[in-house]
């Protein structure tokens, strides 16, 4: 059953007038936004976990949306609509491919973006550009690394398991990309194809994280992105799957956003 945000906002007063917390996050979560995290391709939303366990524990309320990885208006609407429950400011969070979901998310109430080793293409680009490899050379997610299968749907995308920790996350530990290799989801080949829609960040503002070691997304791809957004950039030493082997850092930089602090 969906709740309007109106009735949202009366039960969560009821929920602290009774000492209740609801979602499982602390009361005074409800003085601050809600960070909303959106996954990126060869993902889901577990990815997440350890920067949502961080952020709660200090007192966030975080939504993980599900991102179907059909394309940026298709994800961008399932995303909308999981905001559409949410009460409150918001801070929208997209790692990878996420960055281009949150690029074509339209939401009054989004008053941040954050950028994690993302996407972030301008009106009318198509996600593949930023891995142009003249202008961008170094990616790593190439064919056989790529594998593309046909399916019901159309043509789909993922990462060879043999490659898949060489590539993708090669800084973290073999258990945890054994657990990630079995949470993959493949991505329609479409998606990185498809002109992005009109930009949220040109209006909104923005926070950039660029993962140094990356071999997905060429850093200096990252930092053209950033730059061009005019986003508060920070770097760390890590691969695409940051998120994952530096959760607590990442976590740092969505509450830098969640106050609109610079560093």
């Amino acid at each position: 059953m969906r709740i309007s945000k109106s009735l949202s906002a009366a039960l969560g007063v009821l929920a602290v007038a009774a000492g209740v917390v609801l979602s499982g996050a602390p009361a005074h979560a409800a003085d601050r936004p809600t960070v909303v995290l959106v996954h990126g391709a060869f993902a889901d939303t577990t990815s997440w976990d350890g920067v949502a366990a961080v952020l709660r524990d200090a007192g966030y309320r975080v939504v993980l949306p599900d991102n179907p990885l059909r394309g940026p208006a298709y994800d961008a609407t399932a995303v909308e609509a999981a905001l559409d429950g949410i009460e409150g400011p918001i801070v929208l969070v997209g790692h990878s491919y996420g960055g281009t979901v949150i690029t074509n998310v339209e939401d009054p109430d989004v008053e941040a973006l954050v950028y994690v080793a993302a996407f972030a293409p301008q009106q009318g680009e198509p996600t593949q550009l930023a891995l142009d490899p003249i202008r961008f050379p170094g990616s790593r997610l190439l064919p056989p690394a790529l594998s593309v299968h046909a399916s019901g749907s159309g043509v789909e995308a993922t990462v060879d398991p043999a490659h898949f920790a060489e590539v993708f996350a090669q800084d973290v530990d073999p258990a945890t990309v054994t657990s990630m290799l079995a949470h993959q989801r493949s991505l329609a080949l479409t998606a990185n194809l498809e002109p992005s829609g009109p930009a949220s960040w040109s209006g909104t503002p923005s926070w950039y994280l660029v993962a140094a070691d990356d071999r997905v997304i060429p850093p200096a791809s990252q930092h053209f992105m950033a730059r061009r957004m005019g986003a508060v950039t920070a770097e760390i030493t890590g691969s695409h799957a940051v998120l994952v082997s530096r959760p607590r850092e990442v976590a740092v930089v969505i509450e830098h956003a969640a106050r609109g602090e610079d560093s």
